[in-house]
């Protein structure tokens, strides 16, 4: 009970502090008068950001380890109301965000509800949700049919207009955010090389790199200005498979200089431009690691993505129960794996039973040690970080406005037909 208190404590703090400072956390003088108040002393900034650093590790060493576990976890749930097992996932199991799918959203009324009241259901636990879905728009939208329809990623990549592309990716981030969302799982960053691909198509911008790169990048840019995570997907690259990761795993034969003038490179800008997330694909690279699917490989993970594209955010797998893994692996296996490899977050978005599997292996990963109390904190540090960064906080929401949203989004169709 003293931990807990502690932690609401240290969580209140630092979004207190979070409001005391602009979108780029420079401290505000309001007065104006005096210009050389306005100059911050380098060392004074490096303390601050040595607090800063401080104020999250204290949190995490507040945290008991089922608090932990829980943060390294986004699950699916079934229906359109919150059910008995989800409330016990967030009471008992601290669980860091939920991601809903078609099948969870009936309306918009229905979809506001179901979220505040994991909102509401989550308020005892300090550490807000990440409420996520797919909006990629196109064929890859979750949303009523009250949204106005938005054209697929390659209609935009074709129009190759960076003013377009950014004004598409602000309207991805406030028709979610309208509901209560505060996580996208968008956009693709995949180059759509192969025409066989089962999967990619026209979710992707181009089957060039600067078309992915130019029109990617600003869509993101417009998810983050709505202040709404964005996280970029399927590294190191989904556009040359022939087979779909969602029924089998798809393989892929190339050397890896292929990969960096090709598929890598438009995550290697993301990271240049500080993307939020980077969702890995389930895709068997054999020059790379002949016997893991990326999600599972430290190779890939820890290696191509951590140390060598110097990437310190939040790594999420794709959904753990899609066929690629589950066909090949149990789900808490493949899960252990994934956060052995360098991952921090995992998706389980079907199954109950698959949820308590995952929750269950990696505390006895931890107790046994072959999951460190150490590489653990680091990945909760990670999650911390990001969810302070957008100040996420579990606030319902009673008023919402889609005709606001459906007419910003006909001021940029007017610009794309």
């Amino acid at each position: 009970m003293i931990k807990k208190v502690l932690l609401i404590t240290l969580i209140g703090i630092m979004l207190l502090s979070v409001g005391c400072s602009n979108d780029k956390g420079e401290i505000i003088d309001e007065d104006n008068n005096n210009l050389e108040e306005e100059i911050v002393d380098e060392n004074d900034k490096d303390k601050e950001k040595e607090e800063e650093v401080d104020e999250i590790e204290e949190i995490v060493n507040s945290m008991t380890l089922d608090e932990k576990i829980g943060q390294l976890l986004v699950f699916g749930l079934d229906g359109t109301v919150m059910d008995e097992h989800v409330k016990e996932m967030i009471e008992k199991n601290n669980i860091g965000g939920f991601i809903l799918f078609g099948n969870n959203i009936s309306d918009e009324n229905q979809t506001v509800e179901l979220l505040n009241s994991l909102k509401r259901t989550n308020a005892q636990n300090p550490i807000p949700l990440f409420l996520a879905t797919d909006e990629e728009g196109g064929m890859v939208s979750r949303l009523p049919d009250s949204f106005s329809k938005l054209p697929n990623a390659k209609k935009i990549g074709d129009m190759n207009d960076r003013n377009i592309s950014l004004e598409y990716g602000k309207i991805l981030g406030a028709r979610i955010k309208e509901l209560g969302f505060n996580m996208n799982f968008a956009p693709v960053l995949d180059i759509n090389s192969n025409p066989n691909n089962p999967v990619i198509g026209n979710r992707a911008f181009g089957s060039d790199v600067d078309t992915v790169v130019d029109n990617g990048l600003q869509v993101m840019r417009g998810i983050n200005s709505e202040k709404v995570i964005s996280v970029v997907k399927h590294f190191p690259g989904h556009g040359d498979t022939n087979t779909d990761s969602h029924i089998d795993l798809p393989v892929i034969d190339k050397e890896i200089n292929e990969l960096e003038n090709l598929e890598l490179v438009p995550f290697k800008e993301a990271i240049n431009t500080d993307v939020d997330g980077i969702m890995i694909a389930h895709i068997l690279f054999q020059k790379l690691d002949a016997h893991n699917p990326s999600t599972l490989s430290y190779d890939i993970i820890n290696g191509l993505l951590r140390e060598k594209s110097s990437y310190d955010g939040v790594v999420i797998s794709d959904d753990m129960t899609m066929g690629a893994i589950a066909d090949n692996y149990t789900i808490e296996e493949a899960s252990a794996k994934f956060l052995k490899a360098g991952g921090d977050l995992l998706l389980i978005c079907h199954g109950y039973e698959n949820q308590i599997n995952v929750l269950n292996r990696i505390k006895q990963e931890v107790e046994s040690n072959n999951i460190t109390e150490e590489e653990l904190d680091e990945k909760v540090y990670r999650i911390i970080r990001l969810k302070k960064a957008y100040n996420l906080q579990d606030s319902v929401i009673d008023e919402f406005s889609i005709e606001d949203v459906n007419s910003r989004t006909k001021e940029v169709l007017k610009r794309i037909d």
